[in-house]
């Protein structure tokens, strides 16, 4: 099925990135409930029984998104990148439904491992097609309003509990958001184009297959420094997510809700800022300097290095808040820019490949960092040595990026 064109060239750029914006919401809504609604869910799923179990759970999307990332990848640039997102987002979207209709461990457990399937497709797939339609001029402020998204997403996925606690029940969030994205990928299905290709990328030959695809991306020292770049900062991210809410309980006698609100919330809002504002940033620095994605993001993770100390050391809840804005603006500066950079040192049509890989590793390391910190705890670790860490670990990404040179501009590569 053919979708309808929108008006010119770059109207249809900005309508992509309109189009895919709901669909990286749900991406991390679908995701971000499972956690929120814990208690009603297992009360309804009797077999879960542990949180050792309940925790299996999450860990089996987290390792199959994980491993799937670069598959998915790699079968955007080999065929179709708007065909990908729609089926991704159909698939975890049909998941998510049925989801809200599992009654044993074993259900829930198969429907955790096949949602991080399909979503796992959708991220390198979309902001490759995003990256096709916006060159230089447009890259990393497109890739930041999408990934704004994301961060959107997070915030909506912490109400589940509301929900969960409402007379309408922990399944009714799973038909409705399930529901939801089905109907939405029919949109999609209407709306959402590929890129124009140049007269290069037509040629079915150019199409790379798994060893040329790996050859290409490997065989270049930039993005072997980019997934470094792109993983020494998942530890401080995986370990403020996963742990700051129980953290910040502990250090400063917050009960639970205190302690979640005051852990996600406004560092999330922070981020949400930190995309918006370091797209628009590096686009406009691009245009006097070739490495404005670059530099761009190294001022933003400059900036989480003196955030991690201070939420490591912070003597008072205000404090140690303050500070996860400021990670969170830093942040959202990194995010915002990743994509662009790629695009920088990788052919096109290596795009979601590469950002599937850079995936793959980041989710892996982060996913050890935070079992690390929790054996650090049990050893009776302080905070500020778990965060003194972490900033380290930004203040070498911060080097690393630096390293970075972009490749010269080719009219294939824009």
């Amino acid at each position: 099925m053919s979708a309808i064109t929108i008006g010119s060239p770059t109207r249809q750029a900005w309508i992509t990135v309109l189009l895919l914006w709901p669909v990286a919401l749900l991406n991390y809504l679908d995701r971000q409930i499972f956690a929120t609604m814990k208690l009603s869910i297992m009360s309804g799923v009797p077999d879960i029984v542990t949180d050792q179990h309940f925790g299996d759970l999450m860990a089996v999307f987290l390792f199959v998104y994980g491993l799937f990332s670069p598959v998915g990848g790699y079968v955007a640039d080999r065929f179709n990148r708007r065909w990908v997102i729609i089926v991704s987002l159909g698939v975890w979207s049909t998941i998510t439904w049925l989801t809200g209709h599992a009654t044993t461990y074993q259900q829930m457990w198969w429907a955790r491992a096949i949602m991080g399937i399909s979503e796992a497709c959708y991220i390198p797939a979309a902001l490759a097609l995003i990256a096709d339609f916006h060159h230089g001029g447009t890259r990393s402020r497109a890739v930041g309003i999408h990934q704004s998204g994301i961060y959107l997403g997070i915030i909506a996925g912490g109400l589940g509990g509301y929900i969960a606690d409402s007379s309408y029940g922990w399944r009714a969030a799973f038909h409705w958001f399930g529901l939801a994205g089905v109907l939405y990928a029919a949109v999609l299905l209407l709306f959402l184009k590929n890129a124009p290709k140049n007269e290069r990328e037509d040629d079915t030959s150019f199409r790379p297959g798994i060893v040329t695809s790996l050859r290409g991306l490997f065989g270049a020292w930039a993005f072997i420094l980019l997934i470094f770049y792109f993983t020494l900062p998942a530890m401080p991210g995986w370990v403020v997510k996963s742990w700051m809410p129980d953290l910040l309980r502990e250090t400063f006698n917050l009960g639970q809700g205190k302690a979640g609100v005051s852990a996600t919330l406004w560092i999330t809002l922070a981020s949400l800022a930190g995309v918006l504002v370091g797209g628009t940033l590096a686009d406009r620095w691009m245009k006097t300097n070739v490495r404005g994605h670059i530099l761009v993001s190294a001022i933003g993770m400059a900036v989480c290095i003196p955030a991690l100390f201070g939420i490591g050391y912070a003597p008072s809840l205000g404090v140690a808040v303050a500070f996860l804005i400021l990670f969170g603006l830093g942040w959202g500066f990194f995010d915002a820019n990743n994509m662009p950079i790629l695009c920088q040192i990788v052919r096109p049509e290596l795009r979601a490949t590469g950002y599937g890989l850079m995936n793959m590793v980041s989710i892996t390391v982060g996913g050890l960092a935070v079992k690390q910190v929790g054996a650090m705890r049990d050893a009776g670790s302080s905070q500020s040595l778990i965060f003194t860490v972490c900033g380290i670990a930004a203040a070498i990404a911060v080097v690393l990026v630096l390293l970075i040179r972009p490749r010269p501009a080719t009219p294939a590569a824009e």
